[in-house]
């Protein structure tokens, strides 16, 4: 498939925006005042970089999983479930964090970009 230049940023507004909407006291996935979070979700509370990864990641794959039918965001999904697996076997590791948080959100990325639309 042929691959369209400036749809990053098209995906890079969407993101912006709904940052501002994620709430201050945690990631957007899990809630970081729970008394019994695992390591990881320790380190992502703990580190803005990291939380912020979080809050992209998961609304990038909210935008996703809603542009698709239920066989192919069953894929989608599927992939979220082995890759949370990656990112909780990190453990408080914070560099493994990091670099699980960039493969998943261009694996995301490669997903958006492949989608098939006009010009």
């Amino acid at each position: 498939m042929k691959r369209k230049r400036g749809h990053g940023a098209v995906i890079g507004a969407i993101l912006l925006g709904a940052a501002g909407l994620a709430p201050a006291a945690g990631a957007a996935s899990f809630d970081c005042t729970l008394p019994d979070l695992a390591p990881d979700e320790q380190v992502i509370c703990n580190e803005r970089d990291l939380n912020d990864a979080d809050v992209r990641m998961v609304t990038t794959l909210d935008f996703l999983t809603g542009l698709f039918a239920m066989g192919r965001r069953g894929d989608i999904m599927d992939d979220q479930a082995k890759w949370l697996h990656e990112r909780m076997a990190c453990g408080a590791d914070a560099d493994c964090i990091r670099a699980a948080y960039a493969r998943r959100q261009q694996q995301l990325q490669d997903i958006y970009d492949s989608i098939d639309r006009p010009l």
